[in-house]
């Protein structure tokens, strides 16, 4: 089949001519790639997967259960648009208990999202026009920088450095950029380096989005999965955050919903409707079975609860482990990464001149996964999200960790 002219009509946004001709392979598929050589190279050896970020255990039974009634009534089998009111009340509940954002009108300032990845490809469609701004932090989830440049616009990334908490510096932002930029993009407890937001924090984002005309996107598929001694922080609990943002709430991660593509964007009413707006010329709505089982898992906070402790437990371990080995390494108080400073090398072995050649190392020698990030410094970011039926298994995980990388002496 003669197709060639398809090559010259491939869009700038993803490449152009040149789509599927650039030899670069990415991160992730680096470490795919890697780790298949690995289970290749040493058959019958367990590799330890560190790096995957989603959750190892299923949904709770109840919210399993409460799906299979639900698919089986005659009256969810309609497209849901933009949602069902039963889930946006039980949303702006959520709020209220878990966060203590109350006054949240369930109409006009919820809408259900098909998964938080989809809503951050949605949101930029609604805002940037060719020129105009998005600022993210580095390194961070990507999505919204995407398509900000799908759009034309332009992402300013803002390195954060664990000298300032792994918090941006909004004040480093020149006036030419913040006059065109229109979206701040944030995530706390934040990914990849599970750093933890203060009340003071998102008190000055409010005051200089107000300043400077910004609208806030904070991403908090986290917010709920926070450690002993803290307690769940919502941007929308400051004043004023209401007037300049939104938030973005998945059940993903605090409900080991990963498949299900469940969530909501709450916050003002003006995003709201015009992320609903493009929304309604997206899809139809995820399917209202799992709304209802969304429902279940919104009224029942203690499952996240729950969920918590065992990474809280697991970080412990983990930390532990890493620290006896000459790794300088904090427990985050929540989400379920733990980020550290790689290795520059090993004594009398290799030198790692980025965090993903170490990370590579560790797939090839050790049958251990990992995720680098090289965007500001040289970091290995953990998941405690590896496969353990109990707490005498999250033992043995850990100490086999440990067993494995304590064959070396690292130089950092």
């Amino acid at each position: 089949m003669q197709a060639g002219y398809i090559q010259q009509l491939f869009a700038e946004r993803i490449g152009g001519v040149k789509f599927g001709l650039d030899s670069e392979i990415y991160k992730f598929e680096k470490i795919k790639r890697a780790k298949q050589a690995a289970l290749r190279a040493h058959p019958g050896v367990e590799l330890i997967d560190l790096g995957v970020g989603e959750p190892d255990e299923m949904a709770d039974q109840q919210v399993v259960q409460t799906l299979y009634e639900e698919a089986g009534k005659k009256e969810n089998r309609f497209y849901s648009d933009n949602g069902i009111a039963v889930f946006k009340q039980a949303a702006a509940d959520y709020m209220n208990s878990v966060f203590g954002v109350g006054g949240i009108d369930p109409e006009t300032e919820v809408n259900h999202i098909i998964g938080s990845k989809t809503a951050l490809a949605m949101l930029p469609t609604a805002f940037i026009n060719p020129g105009d701004v998005t600022i993210m932090p580095s390194p961070c989830y990507p999505i919204l920088g995407t398509h900000t440049e799908y759009l034309g616009g332009e992402v300013v990334s803002l390195p954060i450095h664990k000298e300032n908490h792994f918090l941006p510096d909004l004040d480093s932002l020149s006036p030419e950029i913040l006059k065109r930029a229109k979206l701040l993009y944030l995530n706390y407890p934040n990914n990849p380096t599970g750093a933890y937001a203060t009340r003071e924090f998102f008190e000055k984002v409010v005051q200089f989005a107000k300043q400077h005309n910004l609208i806030v996107v904070h991403d908090a598929a986290y917010a709920a999965l926070v450690f002993e001694g803290e307690e769940p922080l919502s941007f929308l609990s400051i004043p004023g955050a209401k007037e300049v943002g939104v938030e973005l709430h998945s059940l993903s991660k605090s409900y080991n919903m990963t498949g299900w593509r469940i969530g909501f964007i709450v916050g003002n009413s003006h995003i709201v409707k015009a992320f609903a707006t493009v929304k309604d010329n997206n899809d139809s709505g995820q399917f209202i079975a799992i709304q209802k089982a969304a429902v279940y898992a919104l009224q029942h906070p203690e499952i996240t609860e729950n969920i918590s402790k065992k990474y809280s437990r697991r970080h412990d371990m983990l930390v532990e482990a890493l620290r006896s080995l000459g790794f300088t390494v904090e427990k985050p108080k929540g989400s379920f990464f733990l980020y550290t400073a790689a290795p520059k090398a090993v004594a009398e072995g290799p030198e790692f001149h980025t965090a993903e050649d170490y990370s590579q190392y560790l797939i090839r020698e050790k049958m251990i996964s990992t995720v680098p990030w090289d965007n500001a410094g040289q970091y290995i970011r953990f998941s405690v999200t590896f496969q353990a039926q109990d707490e005498v298994e999250d033992k043995h995980v850990i100490e086999e960790v440990k067993r494995r990388l304590s064959s070396d002496r690292y130089i950092f």
